[in-house]
């Protein structure tokens, strides 16, 4: 009981936080014209600085395992997500194509960035943050290709899209993490990464909040359950124990171990509403999964945590 109630309260500032976004959008006092700059300065500014704090100085990415295994897995885990409910897809009953395709981009991807992140922090302290960021480079490279390709875009043509702050950021700080930049970098500017770095889950979880209340309107007047429950069966029922069975076999790291438990208990990803409304998606699809996974996960990720950490003999700090 110990161990859970440790795991319960990292789940509930993360939820606090999305909270607070959702308040501040229903009183106007973050407004739908500040989200673009303010996610801009999240994606470019703050999320480059936390990784370059994270990475440097972090010896578990001196060892080669930490650097090809993770974005492989991370890679992998999109993939076999979006395999398995593209197999099942045609037996939901959703009876319509744009609909199939958006379930299936949507539920197969699970949130690898700000949600996971704080989790991490406070469960796993210490190098696991940074094995995180190098395993998103596999999820990164699969939301832009194969989640495109699966809502009929021809995604390995979108390649550029990878070329972001954040991506330029793990690979520039991995190079030089192994030349042991944190040793001869100024201090002022390590204290300045670091300073900008911790600012970046908070805001960039209350911009997820604000979405999400932007979002839930388009729920009232059509709710549509299916979606809704299918998605819950398999990114927070089925996906999860995939995940953590492999996390359980694999001869991985510990840090990467404690990756995976974490982004199996993930719900699905809120950007890839995004991509519905701009790549042809059913956009009002997309908004059930997210906001439907994201509701249920608020139970669900407690317990799946647990159960990971059971599974793969690992306790939190």
């Amino acid at each position: 009981m110990s161990e859970f109630l440790t795991v319960l309260q990292a789940v509930l500032p993360v939820f606090c936080l999305a909270l607070i976004g959702v308040v501040l959008r229903k009183v106007e006092w973050l407004t739908e014209e500040a989200d673009a700059s303010l996610m801009r300065v999240v994606v470019n500014v703050l999320t480059p600085a936390l990784i370059l704090d994270k990475v440097l100085g972090n010896t578990a990415l001196r060892r080669p395992e930490n650097l090809l295994l993770p974005p492989v897995l991370g890679f992998g885990g999109v993939a076999i997500g979006l395999a398995i409910c593209w197999m099942v897809r045609k037996r939901l009953g959703f009876g319509n194509d744009r609909v199939e395709r958006t379930f299936v981009s949507v539920t197969g991807i699970q949130n690898y960035g700000y949600v996971p992140l704080p989790l991490i922090e406070q469960l796993f302290p210490g190098n696991t943050t940074g094995v995180l960021f190098v395993h998103n480079l596999g999820v990164d490279t699969a939301m832009w290709t194969l989640c495109l390709i699966v809502l009929g875009h021809g995604g390995w043509r979108n390649w550029r899209r990878l070329i972001t702050a954040p991506i330029i950021a793990i690979i520039g700080a991995l190079a030089l993490n192994t030349l042991h930049a944190d040793v001869w970098l100024p201090k002022f500017a390590l204290s300045t990464a670091h300073m900008l770095g911790a600012c970046c889950f908070p805001l960039g979880i209350v911009l997820i909040g604000a979405t999400l209340a932007d979002s839930s309107r388009e729920l009232r007047a059509d709710l549509g359950l299916r979606p809704i429950l299918w998605s819950c069966v398999f990114r927070l029922g089925l996906l999860p124990i995939l995940m953590l069975t492999l996390a359980h076999f694999i001869p991985a790291s510990r840090e990467l171990k404690q990756v995976l438990i974490v982004q199996a208990a993930m719900p699905a990803a809120v950007f890839p509403i995004v991509l519905a409304r701009h790549y042809g998606g059913d956009a009002l699809t997309s908004i059930r999964v997210v906001i439907g996974t994201s509701l249920v996960g608020f139970f669900t990720i407690p317990l799946w945590l647990r159960i990971g950490m059971k599974v793969v003999s690992i306790a939190p700090h």
